[in-house]
């Protein structure tokens, strides 16, 4: 019996899955997205956004873009790639139904975990809001 069988039931690891359904993935989908022309700016980031109606599948949808030119060591992007994931996680449920579009703008000095991190959740707490 694998592992993955034991969990599939379980309510908290489903809660902060990144299941498919929540990934933007196709490039129109992207496309939309920045053809909306609505960002918020940090830092580091750039968020794209465009709200969706409720006719299509309920939830946020997360697309990410991370360029070689800024990080050019693939563990680099890599692990922004995670932290933005695990905060759009654990932010789901609070930012309704729009599709996101999280751009690395500026090459980051020193990747410090934790602040990149807080960097991001600031971001996607402005979507919240707007």
């Amino acid at each position: 019996m694998s592992g993955r069988s034991s969990t599939a039931g379980d309510p908290a690891v489903s809660a902060t899955a990144f299941p498919k359904q929540y990934r933007l993935i196709k490039t129109d989908e992207y496309s939309s997205v920045f053809g909306f022309r609505r960002a918020l700016k940090s830092r580091h980031f750039l968020l794209h956004y465009r709200p969706r109606s409720i006719d299509e599948v309920p939830g946020a949808r997360l697309g990410l873009v991370v360029a070689k030119r800024f990080l050019r060591r693939s563990v680099d992007r890599n692990l922004v790639r995670r932290l933005a994931r695990e905060q759009f996680r654990l932010m789901r449920s609070r930012l309704g139904s729009s599709d996101l579009v999280l751009r690395l703008a500026v090459r980051p000095l020193m990747l410090d975990r934790r602040a990149l991190a807080q960097e991001i959740q600031g971001l996607l707490s402005k979507a919240t809001s707007s």
